[in-house]
């Protein structure tokens, strides 16, 4: 692995790395917000929502700052469009925002560890639903995740061109496949990949120059991690594809390493080393609840390089990137560590992690809010012969509703009283603001400090701000500056106003913001708890004064996109929400903050 510089600057990483700054520091920056609504592919027509293709809106810091001190521009209810575009046809910059079919072409030609298959990336279908774009340690990459059941897609693109660099595929299991969220670690030497439906953690090793330039990205199949309950085929390998990019220039990427035998390579056995099942139903037994649904939510990684993988059923598996296979080193069940959990950031060697509704189906009558804390340092190496203990250490506890169903391995709250059995493990008040009284912890982020913790309600449109070394809690509504209410979608009278529906979180580099990603009318992905009337990136301007504790929303970076559907009927249905009957499509899922290098 080559080495590379560590710059102040290429190391300050939303999250942990942005608390670097002195808050006199101006940084330039870049904000990038994921639509996963569908955009255009010559002589393709989109059957569904978030079915093929979606948008990239990147923004310069001048026009945010420009922006949130005062509307100047005359874009989409006087917010400023994106005014980053990304290079196609040997070049030219394309206009804003950026089409992701433009960046991965579908002639790119596919491989797997052998070579050449003689397929291209065409050949697997309409590419799509771009779930999150997160930058590398160093700021000069970022990953592209297309979060679409089937598909599996993870992409790397130089954040200073814009341009494709690198485009994988996870392997397909005998329970499927997708890609849901990846994450960096910490030195940008790996890409941990949260296979969804194939229950498997993976792993793309990186190699860099210098200058920390990528010069060769492998994904290692040799790495994999399976988390299923019975033995894990692989029954499609991963695949890298190649070719010109958008830009016209060569992209990267290889598949390396075998899926062998326990013994010698992939871990795709059904029990940790103590017997106990990675996921209920195995050959082996289950402890305080243990993990019934192992679909990989998002795989949180450590400065140690300790990955704590969530799951859509509940409980925890720590796992050591650095091992090959990596290694299970920490485990909780579901009764410990409750479902469905998707937010995860380390401040200070803890990693705080959330609890909230299932994305699945079923998350539809569930009510969640639950924030835990663990150690990062807890955890010992990935040597095979460790034998860890379950549920220890024991996670701190920092806030669970009273009010949360007895869900996902809760059993807590007025669930648990006998006048209300048989009532709580649902809760049928749907998603429309001000009749709902669900609950969805999502979303978050730290201030630059880290001395506070802002973690979104998805349904009730609340930030939960925790204290980092008090842990006291401390509420604001998101609602109370009408930012949604002012930039909201006006096409349908009867949409709810002032519903940001706050989903993914990022730290601005000056100390004056914070950034929401907000859903659309026409949610892609989690439909019963996703829908809102002002699809964008919102700007959370902290109080002064309040150290970062507290903030408003009083502005939205309008996204919009109108292109028709196949199908206008489905595009419209949102689960216990509003019939949406407006032309509206954007469903911004992600927002990143870039600090801009050049």
């Amino acid at each position: 692995m080559h080495t590379f510089k560590k710059s102040p600057v290429k190391l300050a990483i939303a999250a942990a790395g942005l608390m670097a700054f002195s808050t006199a520091q101006a940084v330039d920056y870049e904000l990038w917000a994921t639509d996963q609504s569908n955009s255009p592919r010559s002589g393709v027509t989109a059957t569904s929502k978030g079915s093929d293709g979606s948008w990239l809106n990147i923004w310069s810091a001048g026009a945010i700052n420009g922006f949130a001190d005062g509307p100047t521009d005359a874009g989409l209810n006087g917010s400023p469009v994106p005014d980053i575009g990304c290079p196609i046809n040997g070049g030219a910059s394309s206009p804003a925002p950026c089409n992701i079919h433009d960046m991965f072409p579908d002639n790119l030609v596919e491989s797997n560890a052998g070579g050449l298959t003689g397929a291209t990336l065409a050949d697997i279908g309409p590419i799509g639903r771009v779930h999150g774009a997160i930058p590398d340690p160093q700021h000069l990459y970022v990953n592209i995740n297309f979060f679409k059941p089937g598909l599996g897609l993870v992409g790397i693109v130089d954040g200073r061109t814009k341009e494709a660099v690198a485009l994988f595929r996870v392997t397909g299991t005998n329970t499927g496949r997708s890609l849901h969220m990846s994450f960096w670690n910490a030195d940008g030497s790996q890409l941990l990949l949260a296979n969804l439906h194939g229950r498997v953690l993976e792993r793309i090793d990186i190699e860099r120059d210098p200058d920390g330039n990528i010069t060769a990205a492998h994904f290692n199949q040799s790495a994999s991690m399976g988390v299923g309950a019975t033995s894990i085929a692989a029954a499609d390998s991963a695949k890298a594809y190649t070719g010109t990019n958008g830009a016209g220039n060569a992209m990267i990427g290889d598949v390396t390493g075998s899926y062998a035998t326990e013994a010698t390579a992939v871990d795709f056995t059904d029990a940790n080393g103590d017997t106990i099942c990675r996921q209920n139903g195995c050959s082996g037994g289950a402890i305080d609840g243990g993990r019934p649904g192992n679909v990989i939510v998002c795989p949180i990684v450590s400065a140690n390089n300790k990955v704590f993988v969530t799951f859509g059923g509940g409980g925890l598996l720590i796992a050591d990137a650095d091992s090959t296979p990596m290694k299970i080193v920490g485990a909780y069940g579901n009764d410990v560590v409750n479902g469905a959990g998707c937010g995860g950031v380390e401040i200070a060697g803890k990693v705080f992690l959330n609890a909230g509704a299932s994305a699945s189906g079923a998350g539809a009558t569930q009510s969640t809010f639950t924030q835990y804390r663990l150690s990062t340092s807890a955890f010992g190496d990935g040597d095979a012969a460790v034998t860890f203990k379950h549920n220890l250490p024991e996670p701190d506890v920092l806030f669970s509703d009273f009010s949360n169903t007895q869900t996902g391995g809760n059993s807590t709250g007025i669930g648990g009283f006998a006048s209300n059995s048989g009532t709580l493990s649902t809760n049928t008040s749907g998603q429309i603001p001000g009749t709902t009284s669900r609950r969805d912890a999502h979303g978050m982020t730290p201030t630059m400090s880290g001395n506070f913790l802002h973690v979104v309600d998805r349904i009730q449109n609340n930030m939960e701000v925790f204290d980092t070394d008090t842990l006291a809690k401390s509420t604001y509504d998101l609602t109370s500056g009408n930012g949604c209410g002012e930039y909201g979608v006006t096409d349908d009278a009867g949409l709810p106003s002032n519903d940001p529906a706050p989903d993914l979180m990022a730290t601005g580099p000056n100390n004056k913001y914070l950034f929401v990603a907000q859903r659309g009318p026409i949610p892609v992905t989690v439909g019963h708890a996703g829908q809102g009337s002002c699809p964008g990136a919102g700007i959370i301007t902290l109080d002064a004064g309040s150290h970062g504790k507290s903030g408003s929303l009083k502005h939205v970076l309008r996204t919009s996109n109108t292109i028709a559907p196949a199908d206008p009927i489905s595009y419209g249905t949102a689960t216990a929400g509003h019939n949406y009957t407006g032309a509206e499509t954007s469903d911004i899922h992600g927002v990143s903050v870039r600090i801009s290098t050049q």
